[in-house]
């Protein structure tokens, strides 16, 4: 316990770094391996018979995915004390814009659940045959897809605040932090391409390079933490920051 002690302390700052790379593998594996293996677009029927064939691979992204909540939990509020001595407000803004996309993750569940149901308990709704049955597990996990749009667009102004955060301190390289602040748009244009511009090219391209960027960064703060710790030295314009 003594090691979520001291916000200030290297070990502790190993430790958030461990769940923020732990959020990454997790995530990877959930949101994108396993809907490319069950999730065939256009074909609601097929999706189904992968959900019961590959019943293992489809549950164990769900596990993922509750796997990546409870990392983000404690990440999310590890990242507030540690930052807390910069900027009490905008820490605890960044805390509260991550917890906010936790909860819209939380409520994607219920899709994956209702799909689950329509897939494996055939006595479930017997007044819909099996090809509208299929269609309606399509709709929730479509439903389920959109939700990582809505969440996007609370960790966008999660990682604008957390880039923030870093480079008025020293608890990473400053590059970091403008790498999350320019990149965290990706997520937001990301949204936006989803839901409404779904055919413009330059959009399209605009937000992977800036997704490109902001993953480095991520990637780069989680391994820096998890590698160099923190320092515990504090200036005079960090304390300024903080007040």
């Amino acid at each position: 316990m003594h090691a979520f002690s001291d916000p200030t302390s290297p070990i502790y700052a190993r430790l958030t770094g461990m769940f923020y790379l732990g959020i990454a593998i997790a995530g990877g594996f959930a949101i994108a391996y396993v809907p490319s293996q069950i999730v065939v677009p256009d074909d609601p029927a097929q999706t189904v018979a992968n959900i019961l064939n590959r019943s293992a691979l489809y549950q164990s992204g769900i596990a993922a995915d509750v796997v990546v909540m409870i990392f983000e939990i404690m990440a999310l509020t590890m990242l507030y004390f540690m930052f807390k001595p910069v900027s009490a407000t905008l820490s605890l803004a960044a805390a509260i814009t991550r917890l906010s996309m936790v909860s819209v993750m939380s409520a994607m569940l219920f899709f994956h659940a209702g799909a689950t149901l329509l897939a494996t308990s055939p006595d479930l709704m017997p007044s819909f045959n099996a090809s509208q049955r299929a269609d309606l597990a399509g709709l929730l996990l479509e439903m389920h897809r959109a939700g990582v749009w809505i969440w996007q667009v609370f960790f966008t102004v999660h990682l604008v605040l957390l880039g923030a955060l870093i480079v008025a301190s020293n608890k990473a390289p400053r590059l970091i932090g403008i790498g999350l602040m320019l990149g965290a748009s990706g997520y937001l244009l990301d949204s936006v391409y989803a839901f409404a511009f779904p055919d413009a090219a330059l959009l399209g391209a605009l937000r992977i390079a800036l997704l490109v960027i902001v993953t480095l960064s991520e990637l780069s703060f989680a391994l820096w933490l998890v590698i160099k710790g923190q320092s515990t030295a504090t200036t005079a314009q960090h304390m300024a920051v903080s007040h």
